[in-house]
């Protein structure tokens, strides 16, 4: 458990430059808080004592504003940064060396029973805001975009943005038609634009194709 406390501390002063000392960031990040009461919720979950582990992560989440379910796997390096917001599911797992940042849900779509949340492979950045939601595998090396939606697997070395999020490079190539995380599509928006047009070429007369909505 020690040398995971020190781990966790050397992995923030690499990934965030506002960490100034190791005093600061063991009283401090509540990320690191969230993770360290996860990992002994999780011991009571594995030998199934259900209401301890779930009344520690509830503390936790009360302190940290951090929801982790004690029965969700994580694996080492997990950085939290800014996490208010976030909450993990309980069939989720997550690999070594991932980001995740405020307003992250790695959530189920209803009330499936069995495996319902994502895994996350290793060296996964989850930006602000984005959802993960379903039993579907995120691999390895992904960007995920802010405010993202992703409900279909993502392949390793990929970047997905948009709602439902669609890779939009894979391997270094562009796929398609690439957004800026900060100016993604608006599929609802596009479609009633697409709607008006219809509508104005039926006013003047002109042929147009059948219009499915």
């Amino acid at each position: 458990m020690f040398a995971r406390i020190k781990d966790d501390i050397n992995m923030v002063f690499e990934q965030d430059p506002a960490a100034r000392s190791s005093l600061e960031v063991f009283l401090t990040y509540s990320g690191l808080h969230a993770v360290w009461w996860h990992l002994v919720a999780h011991w009571f979950f594995n030998r199934k004592m259900y209401f301890i582990a779930r009344a520690i992560s509830q503390i936790s989440r009360f302190f940290s504003g951090i929801e982790i379910h004690p029965g969700a796997k994580i694996g080492k390096r997990l950085f939290i940064d800014h996490g208010m917001g976030i909450v993990i599911g309980e069939t989720c797992t997550i690999g070594n060396n991932v980001t995740i940042y405020q307003g992250v849900t790695l959530g189920g779509t209803g009330k499936e029973n069995g495996k319902r949340h994502p895994d996350i492979g290793d060296n996964v950045l989850i930006a602000a805001g984005a959802k993960v939601l379903g039993n579907i595998q995120i691999g390895n090396n992904v960007n995920i975009g802010a405010n993202s939606v992703v409900l279909k697997c993502v392949p390793d070395f990929s970047t997905v943005v948009g709602i439902p999020g669609h890779i939009v490079k894979q391997n270094g190539v562009k796929v398609g038609k690439s957004f800026e995380h900060t100016n993604l599509p608006d599929p609802i928006y596009e479609k009633l634009k697409e709607l008006e047009r219809h509508i104005e070429a039926t006013k003047k007369g002109e042929i147009v194709d059948d219009y499915i909505i």
